[in-house]
């Protein structure tokens, strides 16, 4: 017995958990990971489209680039055309891309509460809802995309899939365990608490700007 299972055990003992309902909940887990989807809407055709809009209609600006490479410069324009500083921080995995070129200083590390743009990537992209699936870790901050008031993502076409059913399906199969924090990503952070009257940036960024690689 390791470490966390005598924990485990223990705290079963002193809740007065038996072994038969250990059984139990065991049973009921299996009922969950044998689930079958119910009716839900059918969604087809070319994803990356459905996306882009759906992504818009949630407040969200797009740009389309055909290859990584070409992501600098794409955020280089972003930030000119909205009169923002050329500087933010990346999830390490994109820190390997020529930022410099593009004429921006951009630091491979999680965003803090000074930093006022983030760059990501995504875990996977929903064409359904125009929502972006991140997963926390060492090297996917979450703090990226929820600190600065500017958060900018790089979507792979290939990571579009049609619905939520689909972005969990294909999380149990790459990673078979949930990570400490998924996190869902719709849009600019808003509220509507004040006279029902939406505001933008209120529990998160101002702005959520994709840059869309259709050749990844």
């Amino acid at each position: 017995m390791n470490a966390r299972e005598d924990i485990l055990a223990r705290v079963r003992a002193n809740l007065g958990v038996k072994a038969q309902d250990t059984a139990r909940q065991n049973t009921a887990l299996e009922v969950i990971a044998a689930r079958q989807q119910g009716p839900r809407p059918v969604v087809g055709g070319d994803l990356a489209a459905r996306f882009q809009v759906k992504s818009e209609a949630m407040s969200s600006t797009v740009e389309t680039v055909q290859t990584d490479a070409e992501v600098p410069a794409a955020v280089a324009r972003y930030l000119a055309s909205n009169g923002l500083a050329p500087q933010a921080v990346c999830w390490p995995q994109l820190a390997v891309l020529d930022w410099a070129a593009a004429g921006l200083q951009v630091a491979g590390r999680a965003a803090n509460g000074n930093d006022p743009i983030g760059i990501t990537g995504c875990f996977c992209a929903i064409a359904e809802t125009g929502t972006l699936m991140l997963l926390s870790g060492p090297e996917t901050a979450a703090t990226t995309s929820l600190l600065p008031e500017t958060h900018i993502a790089v979507v792979p076409a290939s990571r579009i899939v049609p619905a939520m059913e689909e972005g969990f399906a294909l999380l149990r199969t790459e990673h078979g365990a949930l990570p400490r924090a998924v996190n869902f990503v719709s849009g600019p952070s808003r509220t509507g608490d004040i006279e029902q009257t939406i505001v933008l940036g209120a529990h998160g960024p101002y702005r959520v700007h994709l840059i869309l690689v259709t050749g990844a």
